[in-house]
């Protein structure tokens, strides 16, 4: 006869999934749901309330419908006050921080969970605070990195890079980590050098807390990033690092959200005809870059469709695309081109025909969708990671980058050098 314990050796596994701010880092995470609830796990998505933005509350509405066997936990976080203004400009930055600062809240609720939790699944951004939930239940955890495997791989040797006459401060032109090729300094996120942001102390706590991981799950894949997953698994890295496990390009799941999608437009385009230009869901650029882009775009004679987004949280994102662009624009352009704002299935619009190149901030997820289906990049790095995962692309043979465009709003990028790389 088994005993109790035999029993609930044979139950499915109960994984908590613990998403961070953000779309780039909830898309992952919910894909990796819905991957594991296929697999007979039990699956809990702790979602932190209040979100930063309406698409990723649609989104976790939405996923959860279509995945009713998923339970939903919400989680609500104490909001953090920055010491000086000019550390909240970024919300998602602020959520990151206020995340790490409450989630040891969850410990009792986690911990009375039935059926017991088996391992907790934790976005990178929120290691820090879900390592000690871990440890305090005894139980494993997994990182899920939400950015490529080499700028993971870059995470654990900020504290180093960061402190008091390191190579960052002493203005070397690039940082050597064994095993890699080495980092151009000028493709680190900026917020490096900047004494106590909030950004850069959040990826600091967490990076120190990756060595508690039993592994690290990458939405990546060993043939586009060979070097950096060799390195780390092979021994070449940090002493006890734990093991890269690649897991991508994660399929994308199947949501009814209800979005205008654009895809009549291009079903009347020809096969790879079309300049697909998107900067994902949490990049904002200038009024002026807006329509320096939009000169460029018109100036290229290709057809386009482009994704316009003017805030940074979509619920601020007020503006219609003709106060934006100009109504006389949308008239000149509207047999070529096709503009749109809010959310879009960017999977499905790279998955069509009609497109032939995809410009974009490479963020991680869109390299991903794009790897996936094979479509060219043309990269416009803007902020964080994207410089690395840019160098990331071009190295695999991807696409092309231009690196003298710089950081968003560093330099206005004129219409005509837009038009030269299309």
């Amino acid at each position: 006869m088994s005993t109790a314990t035999d029993l609930r050796h044979h139950q499915p596994p109960h994984i908590a999934l613990f998403p961070s701010a953000g779309m780039g880092h909830l898309t992952p995470l919910l894909r990796l749901a819905s991957m594991l609830a296929s697999r007979n796990c039990r699956v809990t998505l702790i979602t932190a309330q209040p979100p930063v933005s309406t698409a990723e509350a649609s989104h976790i509405t939405a996923f959860l419908a279509a995945y009713p066997a998923i339970n939903r936990l919400d989680f609500q976080i104490v909001p953090y006050t920055p010491p000086n203004a000019a550390a909240a400009a970024d919300p998602f930055a602020l959520q990151f921080e206020a995340i790490n600062r409450s989630v040891h809240l969850l410990t009792p609720t986690l911990s009375s969970t039935s059926p017991p939790i088996s391992a907790i699944f934790s976005d990178i951004a929120s290691a820090a605070g879900v390592c000690q939930v871990a440890d305090d239940l005894r139980i494993p955890i997994y990182i899920v990195s939400t950015t490529s495997a080499r700028f993971t791989a870059l995470l654990p040797h900020i504290p180093s890079l960061i402190a008091p006459g390191s190579s960052i401060t002493m203005a070397e032109t690039s940082v050597r980590i064994s095993g890699l090729t080495p980092f151009e300094i000028s493709t680190l996120p900026p917020p490096f050098f900047i004494p106590n942001h909030v950004f850069t102390n959040t990826l600091v706590s967490n990076s120190l807390a990756m060595k508690k991981a039993k592994g690290i799950l990458s939405n990546s894949f060993h043939a586009f990033e060979p070097e950096t997953i060799s390195a780390v698994n092979g021994g070449n890295f940090i002493p006890d690092f734990p093991p890269f496990l690649p897991i991508g390009p994660l399929e994308p799941h199947k949501l009814e959200l209800g979005d205008r999608q654009p895809l009549p437009w291009l079903d009347q385009q020809p096969p790879e005809s079309v300049v697909y230009v998107s900067f994902g869901s949490r990049t904002a650029m200038s009024r002026a870059q807006i329509r320096e882009l939009r000169d460029g775009l018109e100036l290229i004679g290709r057809n386009f469709l482009w994704v316009l987004k003017s805030r940074i949280v979509d619920k601020e994102d007020t503006e219609d695309i003709e106060e934006l662009l100009g109504n006389s624009f949308v008239q000149r352009t509207k047999s070529k081109g096709m503009v749109v704002k809010g959310w879009v299935n960017q999977e499905e619009i790279l998955s069509h025909p009609a497109i032939g190149c995809f410009v974009s901030h490479c963020g991680w997820n869109s390299v991903m969708e794009a790897a996936a289906r094979g479509i060219p990049v043309v990269a416009w790095p803007q902020l964080g990671d994207q410089m690395v995962n840019a160098g990331v692309v071009e190295t695999a043979g991807l696409g092309i980058w231009e690196k003298g465009w710089g950081w968003l709003g560093v330099k206005l990028v004129k219409g005509e050098e837009i038009a030269e790389r299309g």
